[in-house]
Formats: structure tokens, C-alpha cells, sequence
């Protein structure tokens, strides 16, 4: 085994695109496939099979208005997000363009909050796939199967990142054809086209029946908003995978241009095929879940059943990428100096084995408060960690500004993608998520302001950790710089 450490200190840091995943210990062991699928899976998380109910129950058939306003929005933050990573592919995406665009304080703040979320979220899809699978074999105890899926994937990310790929490959590839299968079946059913299905119940007519399409009025959509949009969380993660692929540049690209009918399809056909198919006041839509009350109103058996092994393979798919997304970011901020040099380090085979293991050791502690303290020290850590996707978005919009100068500047050529309206509609994107923040601590019935205050309160001691070690570090330098002087007015 062979390890590379990159020196880090002083001005030398790493900058996006330089040097490439060879230059940096990484390996391009990511084939084409393996980022379509992951680009793809990557905007399916299992927030929308589990948390969609909720937001359906609040704004009624207007939550469509709620998924097509957060998916604009993604569609956005990735246009901006795929213009500085196409031109300046690494492995700590929107961190390292915060880095160099905004200064060190952003790049150390914002990455170390978003490997936090994914930390948080490590311990919330272990627990969520246990629950399915002590269901299926409760000899096996709860806590017993976290463990065994952490370890299990933290294995399959020690190995290579080929193995995470072809992993996620699968994993994302059943959620895919699960979720096109249910919008073709379901589309069938709402047509009159699919026979056994009662075409009283089901029909466009329930977009605007039971109170009309906005029966909770026009603020229950941004209320659905604040449901909706952390199930969204995701999309950016082929930008940090890129950075290990054959040619980043196209994958980046690629993932990009496609995002807007990714959104269209996956979020907004299903969303739309669900409450056409039932009332949005149904019953079961609360009791049972959207898609699971969507797979019974078609008669098909064993609905909760297959529908919990879809969630399951969606689980597994978030706990594999996450995992994955976290250590890459601890990695890329071990490179910048803005964690120990040891999370920087790789295996012959490219693999930062330390970045891995740290954050799946936080994820486990983060499992084990889940279980001890569910109500108390847990959930104080998925509060605090809540508004991070909006944190990274309003920091993707401010480096954008700032990079695209910087690019125009130093290799044109490189901006083979391009923010549309530029600057005017990065600060209108940028106003819309302050906008939803400020929603936020309006939001009392839904936790909307706590898992702002906290997420706040988070931020602001990331951020003044990183301004002491900026201030540090410039001190050091400073002191070096006076002793190299002395000594050349000594010689």
C-alpha cells in the first residue's frame, strides 16, 4: 500500500482543478455509467416516498406548486454549481469554489457543515433501513442492523471507488425503474387506461375537487416548500464524484444538462400521478404513505411490501452516497489544511481511508444518540444540521458571481456550461432561498424555526472557528516572514 500526503501550509492550497484526482491520490475510477446512475439516483432520495404524505396533507394537489418552486430552484444552484465545477472538476465541489472564490473562511465553513448534514443523515438512513429490516427478520434486533448496513457499506467504500460506483449503480437503478414504472402504471390508471382501477376515484378531476387545488390557500405552497426541499438534497453529489471519473468535464456537463428532467420526471410526475390518483385528503395517503395508498388504489398486492424494499434499496443508496460524499469532503478540506493532513492521505488503490473512517466513527456515535437519546441529544443534531442544503445553495450562488469572473479571466474556453441570465438570475436564486429562510422562522408548526435557529447557531461556530484559524495561520506567517528576514539582515 502507498499513501500520499499533499502539503497544505500556508498559501499553498489546493485550488479546484488543480492538480487532477492522479495529481491528488484520487483515482478516475468512476466509469460513465456509474455517474449517469449516480446523477440520476442522485435527486431520489427517500424523502420523497416517505416525507411526501406529509407535505400532500399540508398543501393539498398545490404541492405541486411546492415541488416545481424547490425544483426550479435546484435546477439553478446546479446550473451555477456545474458552470465553476465543469470548468475546475474536484473532489470538494462547491467547498473548493467557495475556497478560492470567497476566501478560506467559506470553504472551511460551508464543507465542514456539509459534512456534518451527511454525518447526520448517515445515522437517520441506518436507523430507517433497520426498521424495514427488523420488520422482515426481528430475531436480528434494530441497532443489530444499523450496524451491519454501516458496516457493510463502509467496506464497500474502503475497497474502491469503483465499488461505491457499481454499488450506487444498482441501488439508483432500482429506484429508477421502480419510480418510471409507478408514473407509466399510475399515468395508465388516471387515463381509464389500466382495467380493475375505479375510475370514480381516480382521474385528473381530483386536482380540483375535495376544496379545489389550493384547499389550504396560496401559503400552504410555502409551507409544502419547506417540507419538500430537503428531500432534494443530493443532486450535487455527481459534481464531487466527477472529480474521479474518466473525463470530469463531460460528466459534469452531462449531469447538468440533464437535471431539469430529472426534477420534471421524477419529482413532479409522481407527485402528480399520486394525487391524481386519490383524493389529497384520503385517509390512507396519511396513514399508509403516498405511494404505498397510490400501489393499493391499483390493486396491486402487496403494496406496503414493495414499496418498503423500494425505500429500503433508496436507503441504502443515500447511506452509500453518503458516506462516500462525506469522506470526499473531509478529504478535499484535508488538502486545503482545514482538517488534519491525514484526511488527505489515500491508498494505493485511491481510496482516503482516514477521511472514511472518521466520518462513518461520527456516524456511528451519531446512531448510537439516536438510540440512547432520540428525543434530546439526536434531535438536536438533525435540527441543527436541517438547513445545510439551503446554506450550500445561497454559498454555491455567491462563488458563482465571484468564479465566473475568475474563469473569464484565467481559461475561457473552460466555461462549457453557463449560468443562464448571468448575474441577474444567480441574485434573483439567491434572494428566492434567503426569501425561504426568512419562511422558516415564521414556521412554528413544523419546526421550521427551530431548524433554522439551530442550523444558525451551528453555522456561526463553524464560522468563527474558521476565522480564528485564518487569523492563526496569518499570524504564523507573519512570524515566519520576520525570521526569514532577520535571518538574511544577520547573514
Amino acid at each position: 500500500m502507498t499513501s500520499q500526503t499533499p502539503k497544505t501550509t500556508g498559501n499553498d492550497r489546493e485550488r479546484p482543478g488543480e492538480p487532477g484526482a492522479q495529481d491528488s491520490g484520487l483515482q478516475a475510477g468512476l466509469k460513465n455509467r456509474h455517474l449517469s446512475m449516480i446523477a440520476i439516483g442522485g435527486v431520489i432520495g427517500a424523502g420523497l416516498f416517505v416525507g411526501s404524505s406529509s407535505g400532500i396533507a399540508t398543501a393539498g394537489p398545490g404541492i405541486l406548486l411546492s415541488y416545481a418552486l424547490v425544483g426550479t430552484l435546484v435546477v439553478l444552484v446546479m446550473r451555477m454549481l456545474g458552470e465553476m465545477s465543469a470548468a475546475n472538476p474536484t473532489s470538494g465541489s462547491f467547498s473548493a469554489h467557495a475556497d478560492r472564490a470567497l476566501g478560506p473562511w467559506a470553504g472551511f465553513t460551508i464543507g465542514w457543515l456539509y459534512w456534518f448534514f451527511w454525518v447526520v443523515v448517515l445515522a437517520v438512513e441506518a436507523t430507517a433501513g433497520a426498521v424495514i429490516l427488523e420488520g422482515w427478520i426481528p430475531a436480528v434486533p434494530q441497532w443489530a442492523w444499523a450496524l451491519i448496513v454501516m458496516l457493510v457499506l463502509t467496506a464497500t467504500n474502503l475497497v474502491s471507488v469503483g465499488s461505491y460506483g457499481e454499488f450506487e449503480f444498482w441501488f439508483a437503478g432500482i429506484k429508477v425503474v421502480a419510480i418510471a414504472a409507478f408514473i407509466v402504471i399510475g399515468g395508465l390508471a388516471v387515463f381509464g387506461l389500466l382495467p380493475g382501477v375505479d375510475s370514480d376515484q381516480a382521474g385528473l378531476s381530483n386536482l380540483t375537487s375535495h376544496g379545489g387545488f389550493l384547499p389550504n390557500g396560496a401559503g400552504a405552497i410555502l409551507t409544502g416548500v419547506l417540507l419538500v426541499v430537503f428531500s432534494f438534497m443530493g443532486s450535487e453529489i455527481a459534481t464531487l464524484a466527477a472529480g474521479e471519473s474518466e473525463n470530469p468535464q463531460q460528466a459534469v456537463t452531462k449531469a447538468t444538462n440533464s437535471i431539469i428532467w430529472r426534477v420534471a420526471v421524477f419529482y413532479l410526475g409522481s407527485i402528480l400521478v399520486v394525487v391524481s390518483l386519490l383524493p389529497w385528503d384520503s385517509e390512507s395517503i396519511t396513514k399508509d404513505g403516498s405511494y404505498v395508498a397510490a400501489l393499493d388504489s391499483l390493486g396491486i398486492p402487496h403494496a406496503g411490501q414493495i414499496m418498503n424494499f423500494i425505500v429500503l434499496t433508496s436507503v441504502l443508496s443515500c447511506l452509500n452516497s453518503g458516506l462516500y460524499t462525506a469522506s470526499r469532503m473531509a478529504f478535499s478540506l484535508g488538502r486545503r489544511g482545514d482538517a488534519p493532513k491525514s484526511f488527505a492521505r489515500t491508498t494505493g488503490s485511491g481510496v482516503p481511508r482516514t477521511a472514511i473512517l472518521a466520518s462513518v466513527a461520527f456516524g456511528f456515535v451519531a446512531v448510537f444518540f439516536n438510540y440512547k437519546f432520540p428525543d434530546s441529544v439526536f434531535l438536536f443534531l438533525v435540527n441543527s444540521s436541517g438547513a445545510v442544503a439551503l446554506f450550500v445553495w445561497l454559498v454555491i450562488c455567491f462563488s458563482q458571481l465571484r468564479m465566473r469572473k475568475i474563469i473569464k479571466a484565467e481559461a475561457p474556453e473552460k466555461l462549457v456550461v453557463k449560468m443562464w441570465l448571468y448575474p441577474y438570475l444567480t441574485w434573483a436564486t439567491a434572494a428566492l432561498i434567503v426569501f425561504i429562510l426568512g419562511y422558516m422562522l415564521t414556521d412554528t408548526e413544523h419546526d421550521g424555526r427551530t431548524t433554522i435557529s439551530l442550523s444558525l447557531l451551528v453555522a456561526a461556530v463553524v464560522l468563527a472557528i474558521a476565522f480564528v484559524k485564518e487569523k492563526t495561520q496569518a499570524g504564523r506567517r507573519a512570524a515566519d516572514s520576520d525570521q526569514a528576514r532577520d535571518k538574511v539582515s544577520a547573514g
